[in-house]
């Protein structure tokens, strides 16, 4: 039962093939007999998970059953989950049991989802490699020498390792889709306002925004269903009518331009990378598409924008993890500037306090218009290329990143080194548009991504494009050899 999608295991249940509870057990042993291996979950919620399969195989057996009933999954640790240790990979929270659900665990629940626990990420979503969390870092299901990207890395580990079908995520500047291309999976950002992030532990709030990592589109449509909509509680989502995502997958893409940026096939873009996404590309072509050569002119400025624009946004919202209210408090403080210091510099990793430093110094008296407000300039510009971009193509496409998954250690020395990696990405989250990565091939037997990006608010077609694509190939049924790597 482990290796079924979403949509296999909601068309089981409704057939009677078996029970919620049967395989929500089924998996919750298998996350206990592996999961020290890829340490994809800091919290497993077997009570809790349990007596939501009981209650979803009661609601089926009444009659009162819809796609997502007795459905297991799992959430990021970023979410906030009522009466479940809800830490963002961090010290800092390493004792908060959050007293409410965030909006899309709320959603889930209510659509009767059964939720296995919270997963491992990068501390306070800060990280391209999953190797910042507290709780230490997470392998990657395809080789263990290796991360499974960041900060989604749990996520993308956890349904890679067939311990989950499907999991929420979050992503500030690549961190659903990079996880989900080194893991060889299909990684769902949608549009900024699309999907509420209230109760989702913020970063930079300007770029956050909630997504999934599943095996396929279409369960990736099936969990944006269940998430996407208005909320009140969140001043920046939006009130738009929520399509039906599933509705669309099945329509023709015959006719539909594909946008290539020149900017994405740069030269330290390895050949072997290169004919992976253009083959893919062709694949495109084959099922009736267009091609067509773009410019996003601005994109070599993505990366130093976002890296004043998101930690000046982190260093303002850290600001509430100062040891008095909740989370971790430093033992016996001899006055009040010694509990904010001890507290935040015991209970931070190395590289939270990084960006919270650069954001601070950015937002500085006299250095505020030098950076945070050039970098915003530039983040207009970013945007205006895409909505050029979009009067000429329906969608765009690229290598998610510059390298397939890389070793554990290799990047932690060189900062720079590890931003990088989200070259292809970040600019997305500074425009607010919605992306994808899907997988489209093998370098060293290694998974490559390939990233859609689509207008805002157009995440169905971005679902249809994505779900072609793995009608006419196999890539996303590749899975890793997990028999060597755990106890099976």
């Amino acid at each position: 039962m482990h290796n079924k999608t979403i949509a296999d295991i909601s068309r089981d249940l409704a057939a009677g093939e078996y029970s919620s509870v049967e395989i929500t057990e089924n998996l919750l042993t298998r996350i206990k007999n592996t999961d020290a291996h890829y340490n994809s979950f800091i919290t497993v919620s077997e009570e809790q998970a349990l007596a939501q399969a009981k209650a979803a195989d009661a609601r089926r057996a009444a009659g009162n059953a819809d796609a997502w009933t007795g459905v297991p999954m799992a959430h990021k640790d970023i979410f906030c989950t009522n009466g479940v240790l809800t830490t963002c990979g961090s010290k800092m929270l390493s004792n908060f049991i959050a007293p409410y659900d965030a909006t899309i665990v709320e959603n889930f629940n209510n659509a009767g989802a059964v939720s296995l626990g919270k997963l491992n990420m990068d501390e306070f979503a800060m990280g391209s490699s999953n190797e910042s969390s507290f709780y230490g870092a997470v392998k990657n299901p395809w080789d263990g020498e290796r991360v499974p990207g960041g900060s989604s890395g749990g996520s993308a580990a956890a349904v890679a390792a067939q311990l989950v079908p499907g999991a929420t995520a979050s992503d500030t500047g690549g961190s659903i889709r990079q996880p989900a291309a080194f893991c060889g999976l299909t990684g769902l950002k949608p549009t900024y306002g699309r999907v509420s992030r209230w109760g989702m532990i913020a970063y930079a709030s300007s770029l956050d925004q909630a997504g999934t990592i599943t095996r396929t589109a279409e369960d990736s449509a099936m969990m944006l269903n269940v998430m996407a909509g208005f909320d009140a509680k969140d001043s920046t989502c939006v009130d738009r009518e929520v399509p039906d995502y599933t509705a669309t997958l099945n329509n023709s893409i015959a006719g539909l331009t594909i946008g290539l940026p020149k900017e994405y096939f740069r030269s330290d873009l390895s050949a072997d990378m290169q004919q992976q996404v253009r083959n893919a590309i062709a694949e495109y072509e084959k099922m009736g598409a267009k091609v067509k050569e773009i410019s996003l002119p601005n994109t070599h400025l993505a990366i130093p924008a976002y890296y004043i624009i998101a930690p000046a946004e982190c260093s303002a919202n850290l600001s509430r993890m100062d040891g008095v209210r909740f989370g971790y408090r430093c033992e016996n403080p001899q006055d009040i500037n010694d509990l904010y210091k001890r507290s935040r510099g015991e209970g931070f990793g190395i590289e939270v306090k990084r960006r919270i430093m650069v954001g601070a110094y950015a937002l500085s008296a006299g250095f505020y218009d030098a950076y945070y407000k050039k970098a915003q300039q530039v983040r207009r510009l970013i945007r205006n290329d895409f909505v050029n971009a979009f009067n000429e193509v329906d969608i765009i496409m690229g290598p998610t990143t510059p390298t397939p998954a890389f070793k554990r250690g290799e990047k932690t020395a060189d900062p720079v080194d590890m931003y990088l990696e989200d070259i292809f990405t970040i600019a997305l989250n500074l425009a607010g548009l919605p992306g994808m990565s899907i997988s489209c091939g093998q370098v060293n037997n290694l998974p490559v991504g390939l990233q859609l990006i689509g207008n805002y608010f157009d995440e169905g077609r971005l679902l249809n494009a994505a779900h072609q694509f793995q009608q006419h190939t196999d890539w996303h049924l590749k899975t890793p050899d997990l028999k060597n790597q755990a106890d099976i």
